[in-house]
């Protein structure tokens, strides 16, 4: 920033991620009224090929406004209510608790019991063979939803009962509009979208250790359309509060700092080397004792 302050004019909200966000909340409901007398082949064909993207993309939303880049920071709550619109096709309540651990992901990187993206002993110990870290990678949706409420329980905010009761209810209304079928179509494609998917290479290019001494990757590649730029990782965690549509901004801005840093070039690959290369596991993250921040 002290070289290139004009980084500060990047920082803000994105005036066009509330009407894109609401596109794709709308093209699912749309998709759930054309799934309903579908086969369960189809369902699950398009939950994968098409509607679990959307969904992913959705999280992925769900993690910008959760830095407050939908409506800025003078305007937190709009952002908080905005998530939970945003979460509706996910099928599961997730944008409330989301926000409530991520904020630790930023403040305490990889702090041991803190930042609960790292996973469990448990995780690093099993899933050690390439057939185990496979289902590891399926199995992801769940170990990412429950490991923090087993490393680091928080109590139940209002905004969390708030964001299941908005949740289910869109739920209940659109069985009962269109029965079991568009349900299963959005969960089953939110689950199996960030499990075994190309897309979800984000969750191991970003922080694994493929490198020593080198543990937050960027990705530059295609995908970036479909993720909110959340390829851009390095950029993000040095300037959280800049929407993901500005984040190759700041790359070209400040090149010196980003060319030469090791970068991905593949989430594909990425799957592929964390299955199938010994040296990298669960267990390829840093681990770091961070001492508590005290709440202002």
């Amino acid at each position: 920033l002290a070289k290139y302050p004009e980084i500060k004019t990047l920082m803000g909200p994105d005036p066009h991620l509330k009407w894109i966000v609401s596109g794709m909340v709308f093209m699912q409901f749309l998709a759930c009224y054309l799934v309903k007398d579908l086969s369960w082949k189809w369902i699950f064909f398009w939950a994968y090929a098409f509607g679990g993207c959307i969904n992913h993309s959705l999280t992925l939303a769900i993690h910008d406004i959760s830095h407050n880049v939908a409506f800025g920071n003078k305007q937190a709550k709009w952002n908080r209510w905005f998530a939970v619109f945003a979460n509706l096709p996910i099928g599961i309540p997730y944008s409330a608790s989301f926000k409530k651990y991520h904020i630790d992901h930023h403040r305490y990187l990889g702090g041991d019991s803190l930042d609960v993206d790292i996973p469990t002993d448990f995780e690093g110990w099993f899933f050690c063979t390439p057939l185990r870290k496979l289902l590891w990678l399926f199995l992801q949706p769940l170990f990412y939803s429950l490991r923090p409420l087993y490393v680091n329980p928080k109590a139940i905010t209002r905004m969390e009962i708030f964001n299941a009761l908005v949740q289910f209810s869109i739920d209940l209304i659109i069985y009962y509009l269109w029965g079991l079928k568009p349900i299963i179509y959005l969960i089953a494609g939110t689950i199996l979208c960030m499990g075994l998917h190309p897309i979800s290479g984000h969750f191991i290019a970003e922080h694994y250790m493929f490198l020593k001494g080198h543990e937050t990757y960027s990705y530059y590649g295609p995908l970036n359309w479909l993720t909110f730029n959340v390829g851009y990782h390095m950029e993000h965690h040095d300037f959280p509060s800049i929407p993901g549509c500005r984040l190759p901004m700041v790359k070209k801005i400040a090149a010196e700092y980003y060319d030469n840093l090791p970068h991905h070039q593949s989430w594909i690959r990425v799957l592929w080397d964390f299955v199938f290369d010994d040296t990298i596991g669960p267990y390829s993250r840093v681990k770091r004792l961070c001492k508590l921040a005290k709440e202002s």
